[in-house]
């Protein structure tokens, strides 16, 4: 008899058990002060908030989410008729589960039939109680009288946040199956160690750097789409190409290609990456960047990796693809063959200087009538005895009376002025050529580039400022 019933306690606890695994969608019964009102349930997203559902709490106070399909997991939101943010909850693997709460102590809310949730609020307790403690000694740091305070307070701070430090590690090492330790690594950045000693006795003070680097993604799955349903993870991504990586284009192409690749297996995750570097390196902060924007081009989108695009997109990246392929720094400057204000043919390749100063501009456009002139007083003040030519190209035919007349009036003395003739524009798109406006990459007036004496790019897309201190550079090296 026994036996008979531990195997039916048996069979009635795996079918259970079977059944809650089984269970498809979700459900999250809300239970809170808001009666008779609409409430929502929203996630992060990156840096974003987004709505995922919205339900009609009853007179009791609870609402009902409940979906057919499942609900990408991570941390979600529970959000007021105000639109307001109560408190947040984790999307877990059952995704049916009931949780009360008073939005006036959003750390005590209480679930039912979530696991994770419970660790989860227990830690958003703690984080209650540690947050104002936190706050309260980095304001009597920052307004400490004198040095006595000052050390006392950064004592307590330190020991305030290493209680903090030291709860998550134990979520971590204790109760790594949860969600909220997967979290947490996903939102951890190493901590710096002390500088260990070379054989002779000085301190190794780049130890510490390359030690956060090497260890920064570790135990992120990049796989994984948890990390993107988080509102750290893309700071977190941001802050390391920001202080762990090298600005220079190789460095970066390298790191962005190792996260393409580590996240292949998840298109979400990889489409998402892929979509915020191309964001960072299509119209790059740093010269020389958009070779990142050019390598994920040519071995990502070039190769069909295109279906999350709506046209619109794809016709950008392919267009400034196109545009930037011909005008990279340390790459032979395209050609220009024109013709200047007396009809006669000038080439590029035919002006011969230890530096040449290209600049493409529009007599109407009001940025270039301000920058023309400055340009023209650095060249006077300091380029001409350089020995730096300037190219200036007028960007459309049918300005030129204007533009001829812009010379002369402002006395731009000295250079090479030139355009395209109405003609020669005419024959090189019949030609299905690619013109100089795409080749030099010209999307807004003015735009320059600096070209050394074999006529290979230096520098593009700088202010003039910044050009004349490059240049005065180049001048200071080569006569070394």
């Amino acid at each position: 008899m026994r036996i008979f019933f531990a195997a039916l306690l048996l069979f009635i606890f795996t079918t259970t058990t079977f059944a809650q695994q089984t269970k498809t969608g979700y459900e999250i019964r809300v239970t809170t002060d808001y009666k008779n009102a609409q409430i929502y349930l929203g996630n992060y997203f990156g840096k974003r908030k987004q709505l995922a559902d919205s339900a009609i709490a009853d007179a009791k106070g609870t609402a009902v989410f409940k979906g057919a399909k499942k609900l990408p997991e991570g941390i979600y939101f529970i959000v007021s008729p105000q639109r307001v943010i109560m408190f947040d909850i984790l999307m877990d693997k059952s995704q049916h589960f009931s949780l009360v709460a008073d939005s006036t102590k959003p750390d005590q809310t209480k679930f039912t039939g979530s696991p994770d949730n419970d660790v989860f609020q227990n830690y958003t307790a703690f984080l209650s109680k540690i947050s104002p403690v936190l706050n309260s000694l980095q304001q009597q740091l920052k307004n400490a009288p004198n040095k006595e305070d000052s050390v006392a307070a950064s004592k307590q701070l330190m020991a305030s946040a290493a209680q903090l430090t030291n709860y998550r590690n134990d979520v971590m090492n204790k109760q790594s199956g949860t969600m909220l330790a997967t979290l947490l690594q996903v939102a951890k950045v190493p901590d710096r160690p002390q500088m260990p000693a070379h054989a002779d006795g000085t301190l190794d003070s780049a130890y510490p750097f390359y030690y956060v680097k090497d260890h920064y993604w570790d135990n992120v799955d990049f796989n994984d789409s948890i990390i993107l349903y988080t509102p750290f993870f893309e700071p977190k991504l941001e802050d390391y190409y920001k202080y762990y990586v090298s600005p220079d284009p190789d460095s970066i192409i390298n790191e962005v290609n190792y996260m393409l690749l580590a996240s292949r297996n998840n298109e979400q995750v990889h489409t998402y990456l892929l979509g915020k570097f191309t964001d960072k390196y299509i119209n790059p902060e740093f010269m020389g960047q958009d070779k990142v924007f050019l390598f994920l081009f040519q071995n990502f989108y070039a190769r069909g990796d295109t279906s999350w695009l709506n046209e619109k997109q794809r016709k950008y990246i392919f267009d400034r693809a196109y545009s930037l392929m011909a005008n990279q720094i340390n790459d032979q400057a395209p050609p220009l063959v024109l013709t200047d204000t007396s009809g006669s043919v000038v080439s590029l390749y035919d002006i011969k200087a230890p530096l040449t100063f290209v600049a493409f501009w529009d007599p109407h456009c009001s940025h270039c009538q301000l920058q023309i002139p400055r340009l023209d007083s650095f060249y006077e003040a300091k380029w001409k005895a350089q020995g730096v030519k300037i190219l200036a190209v007028c960007v459309n035919d049918y300005v030129v009376d204007d533009w001829k007349k812009f010379i002369v009036e402002h006395k731009l003395n000295g250079w090479y002025h030139a355009y395209e003739t109405k003609e020669k524009k005419t024959e090189i798109e019949q030609a299905k050529q690619a013109d100089y406006r795409q080749l030099y990459d010209i999307i807004q007036t003015p735009t320059f580039f600096l070209l050394d004496e074999n006529k290979r790019i230096i520098a593009k897309g700088l202010s003039i400022d910044q050009y004349n201190d490059l240049i005065d550079k180049k001048i200071k090296t080569s006569s070394r």
